[in-house]
C-alpha cells in the first residue's frame, strides 16, 4: 500500500484462521416480529461485541429510512455507541448515503467518530437515498435527488476532512471540528487522523468513479448480485494509484447463513426473503417469524422472486456456507467479504455468526 493519509491504514485487513480473505459484518439493527427497537439495537451492540471477539475485521452498519424492520437509521448515532462497546474491530458506515446530508455534518460526525476510537473508522458513503422517493423528499427538504452530485459532494467531504480547500475558495476558513486543522493554530491542533473513505454502489457508476479516484469500493452483492462481476472489473479497470491505494480494493457485501442443519437455515433466510417481497412491493415492515414467512401464500410474481432471491444467498450447514463463500471469492476476486444476515431474533443471527467463525477455524477468545 501506498504511503496513505493519516487514518487510512486499516484499509487492509488481515486473514483470522483459514477464511480466503478477511471476514467482516454488515448489520441493519434489524426488527424482528413482537421485538423493539431497543431490543434491536442491543443485539447489534452484541453482536459487534461477540464478532470482534471472534475475529471479524469490521463492523459496518447502513442507513436507511422509513423501515419499520430497520433500525439503523442514523450510523453515526449508533457507531458511537458501538465505539463505547468494543475495542479493536474497524467500524464504519455501509453506508451513509451522502446526497441526504451536507458534507460538512458528514465531516465532523465522522471527525468525532474518529476521535472516539481513534483508527478504527470507516466512512463508506453511498449516492441512493437509503428509502423511497417521498422519504427522499422529506430528507433532502425538495432538493434535487443529488446522485448526479455526488462525486462533486464526495470531493467536497474529502476537503473538509482533509482541512485543504485552497485559500481563495469560500470555505477556505471552516474546519470540520474534531478533524485536522491546517495551519497554526493557536493552542495546537485537532487530531491529525481521518477515517478512510469507501464508496459503496450497486453499478457501474460508483465502481468507476471510486476507481478513478483510488478509493476502496464496496459492492452491494446482497442485492445486486447480478452486477457483481461486471462492476468489480470495470473498478479495477478505471483504478488509478493514489495516496490511500497503489493497488484496487474491492470488498463485496455478502448474504449468508448458517444454522446447525440446512432445513433450520432454509427456514431462517426465508424471513429475509419474505422481508425485502414486501419492502418491494411497497409493504415494508417488521422481519417476519420463520413460522409466518413458511405459512406466507406467495404468489407466482412472488415465487419467482424468492427464487432469485434465494439462489444469491449463501446458506446451510457451517460446511456448506464456508464451501459457498470460498466460491464466491474466487468467482469475483473478492479482497474482502462483508456478511450480511436477515432472521427474526438477534439469537439466531448471532448463532450463524458463531458458526461461519468456527467453519473457518477463527478465533474464540
Amino acid at each position: 500500500m501506498a504511503a496513505a493519509r493519516p487514518g487510512n491504514d486499516g484499509i487492509r485487513g488481515e486473514r483470522r484462521g483459514q477464511a480466503p480473505v478477511p471476514l467482516s459484518v454488515l448489520d441493519l439493527a434489524t426488527v424482528g416480529a413482537g421485538l423493539t427497537a431497543t431490543q434491536a439495537l442491543r443485539a447489534t451492540g452484541e453482536l459487534a461485541r461477540r464478532v470482534e471477539r471472534r475475529g471479524y475485521h469490521r463492523f459496518w452498519v447502513a442507513e436507511h429510512h422509513s423501515m419499520p424492520g430497520v433500525a439503523s437509521s442514523s450510523p453515526a448515532v449508533l457507531l458511537g455507541h458501538l465505539a463505547a462497546l468494543t475495542e479493536r474491530i474497524r467500524l464504519g458506515s455501509g453506508g451513509v448515503m451522502l446526497p441526504n446530508h451536507p458534507p460538512l455534518v458528514i465531516a465532523e460526525q465522522f471527525g468525532t467518530l474518529e476521535a472516539l476510537a481513534p483508527g478504527r473508522v470507516d466512512l463508506g458513503l453511498g449516492r441512493a437515498p437509503g428509502t423511497d422517493g417521498p422519504t427522499a423528499a422529506a430528507l433532502r427538504r425538495g432538493r434535487a435527488d443529488g446522485a448526479e452530485e455526488f462525486p462533486q459532494q464526495v470531493a467536497e467531504l474529502v476537503r473538509f476532512l482533509d482541512d485543504d480547500f485552497p485559500d481563495a475558495h469560500p470555505y477556505a476558513r471552516i474546519h470540520a471540528v474534531p478533524g485536522p486543522v491546517q495551519g497554526t493554530v493557536p493552542g495546537g491542533v485537532q487530531s491529525p487522523a481521518r477515517p478512510p473513505v469507501w464508496l459503496l454502489g450497486s453499478s457501474g457508476f460508483s465502481a468507476e468513479l471510486a476507481g478513478r479516484l483510488g478509493l476502496p469500493f464496496a459492492f452491494a452483492h446482497h442485492f445486486s448480485a447480478a452486477h457483481t462481476v461486471p462492476a468489480l472489473e470495470l473498478y479495477r479497470r478505471s483504478f488509478r494509484p493514489s495516496d490511500v491505494l497503489d493497488a484496487p480494493y474491492a470488498l463485496i457485501g455478502a448474504p449468508a447463513f448458517a444454522a446447525d442443519d440446512a432445513r433450520e437455515a432454509h427456514r431462517q433466510v426465508l424471513t429475509g426473503a419474505l422481508s425485502m417481497i414486501r419492502l418491494r412491493t411497497g409493504r415494508p415492515g417488521l422481519v417476519p417469524t420463520p413460522e409466518e414467512a413458511e405459512a406466507y401464500p406467495f404468489s407466482e410474481v412472488e415465487k419467482d422472486f424468492l427464487d432469485g432471491w434465494l439462489a444469491n444467498v449463501v446458506y446451510g450447514t457451517p460446511d456448506a456456507v464456508r464451501d459457498g463463500l470460498d466460491a464466491l471469492v474466487k468467482r469475483t476476486g473478492a479482497d474482502e467479504l462483508m456478511l450480511t444476515t436477515t432472521a427474526h431474533t438477534p439469537e439466531a443471527r448471532l448463532r450463524s455468526y458463531e458458526l461461519i467463525a468456527d467453519s473457518y477455524g477463527m478465533p474464540a477468545e
